[in-house]
């Protein structure tokens, strides 16, 4: 799950990084830079969260947690074939999509994986994620501008969290729930 959130972030964070390179190819505007890298995100970031975290009380949150991740790491690869800011800003709309049904599962599944004595550490393992992502969106985002393009960062950084989805679905186990309540 730490894995998960760690591209969580990557992919989250590569728009910042590649901005200047798509500012000056697509001849973008400021404003729209910053509406690619806030508003069309975290509009249905924000809107579908609870609705995600509903649907995760209820349903098996290994497989939400599988599309979320093949959905925003897809929406991500996608966003290098972006050829204007329409076809860009819905991509980070996908992107907001996905990552929506990432967050909520996990803590879900991790309340059941470990009793409340141990819950805080993995929680904060979990948390990991976040920072390990953003230094590798930076590193790795930076390098792959620099060396190919911003349309490869892109879809070099998407197409691993695809991978990583089958993973995710195929070794994480659905723990019962309230185990250790």
């Amino acid at each position: 799950l730490t894995g998960v959130y760690t591209f969580n972030f990557i992919d989250r964070q590569i728009i910042g990084i590649v901005s200047p390179a798509i500012k000056e190819d697509l001849g973008l505007a400021d404003w729209q830079l910053g509406a690619l890298k806030g508003f069309f995100f975290a509009v249905l970031y924000t809107t579908l969260g609870i609705p995600i975290a509903r649907l995760a009380d209820k349903t098996n949150r290994v497989a939400i947690i599988s599309i979320a991740l093949a959905v925003w790491s897809g929406f991500t690869a996608i966003s290098g074939a972006a050829q204007n800011f329409t076809q860009l800003a819905l991509a980070r709309v996908g992107v907001g999509i996905g990552e929506a049904g990432g967050s909520p599962p996990s803590h879900s599944l991790i309340s059941d994986y470990y009793p409340k004595e141990k819950r805080a550490g993995a929680l904060a393992f979990f948390a990991m994620g976040i920072p390990i992502g953003i230094t590798l969106a930076y590193l790795g985002g930076g390098w792959l501008m620099q060396t190919f393009s911003w349309r490869v960062a892109f879809v070099v950084i998407g197409l691993p969290g695809i991978l990583l989805a089958i993973l995710v679905k195929l070794t994480i186990k659905e723990p019962k729930r309230g185990q250790h309540e």
